[in-house]
């Protein structure tokens, strides 16, 4: 069946293309003795097929962008290696970012930073720090409760959401932020409109306190906006995933708490306005979950040392 796939996708089928790709989500390892192929024939895109790409595949990609045949095609490559988040991939990322190979100049970003769409990064100690966690389970849409207090949004006055309540003393909760190192309750608030602009973040502390962060910086194009009510649903952990690669920005039941996000543009990993690092990937909610518009997602993140959570949006 792969190979039949592999030799439809040479030839520009598209659907091939998305078979893969779920098979590349739901076992990534299923492709791994079919990975050399995909070179051989100059399949480069997406790179998440190559996420368990062997040590094999992944010298043949690092030769290639040392041998600068193919500069223009630095951009995919450099994405396959992230994806295969593998230590050969690590160490020429990091030796790129300072002896850049033919093609860099056209890049937006250095090498390094290419990890960020593999879900980790290297820290200033100079290790890897992975951004994700393995253990993932779906999020199930719950009635949110009418809030008392009154909060809204400082910039649209919409009423503020409420993304997530989670709490470690759940193990289901403790195993998908285990790689955040938070313990204690975590409530994620944040306006459901003005996120769809600019990233916002709160303060967050283990008893379940959250508020607006005052630094929040409100976008000159997000112009007037009049209030509006924030979803009324709100998620809950529901049953594990096999594998951490199974959320889906587009599809209705792809919400999920933990794992790998499931970008629709470049990743976005938010920077923590504390201490500029990136932080740690929560969970996404998908717009297919929270109406019927279905158009966009929610990405959330947490910073455990500094106390910062924030919420980005992407969309078509």
């Amino acid at each position: 069946m792969v190979e039949e796939l592999i030799s439809k996708v040479s030839v520009g089928d598209d659907q091939a293309i998305e078979e893969l790709s779920v098979i590349a989500d739901a076992d990534p390892a299923r492709l791994t003795p079919y990975l050399g192929s995909l070179l051989d024939r100059d399949v480069l895109w997406p790179g998440k097929l190559f996420r368990a790409a062997d040590a094999d595949v992944v010298r043949r990609v690092v030769e290639r962008i040392d041998g600068g045949r193919t500069p223009d095609r630095l951009n995919q490559l450099l994405i396959i290696l992230a994806h295969s988040g593998h230590p050969l991939a690590q160490s020429a990322l990091r030796r790129w970012s300072t002896e850049p190979p033919a093609g860099a100049d056209k890049l937006y970003v250095d090498a390094l930073s290419y990890a960020r769409e593999g879900g980790w990064t290297v820290g200033p100690d100079g290790r890897r720090r992975d951004l994700c966690g393995s253990a993932t389970y779906r999020w199930l849409m719950r009635d949110a409760p009418l809030r008392a207090d009154g909060l809204t949004c400082p910039w649209c006055a919409s009423p503020l959401w409420t993304a997530a309540d989670l709490d470690t003393a759940d193990p289901v909760v403790r195993a998908a932020l285990e790689h955040t190192g938070w313990s204690g309750r975590l409530v994620i608030e944040t306006c459901h409109f003005c996120a769809c602009y600019t990233t916002l973040y709160s303060q967050v502390t283990p008893a379940g306190a959250t508020a607006w962060w005052t630094g929040n910086t409100r976008p000159s194009y997000l112009g007037s906006a009049e209030a509006e009510d924030p979803p009324a649903l709100t998620p809950a952990p529901g049953e594990a995933l096999q594998s951490p690669y199974q959320a889906s920005a587009w599809d209705q039941g792809g919400s999920t708490l933990g794992g790998r996000p499931d970008w629709i543009q470049d990743a976005e990993h938010a920077d923590c306005p504390g201490c500029g690092e990136p932080m740690d990937y929560v969970g996404l909610i998908g717009g297919a979950d929270l109406n019927d518009y279905g158009e966009g997602a929610y990405y959330l993140h947490l910073h455990q040392r500094c106390g910062f959570a924030a919420v980005n949006y992407q969309q078509s």
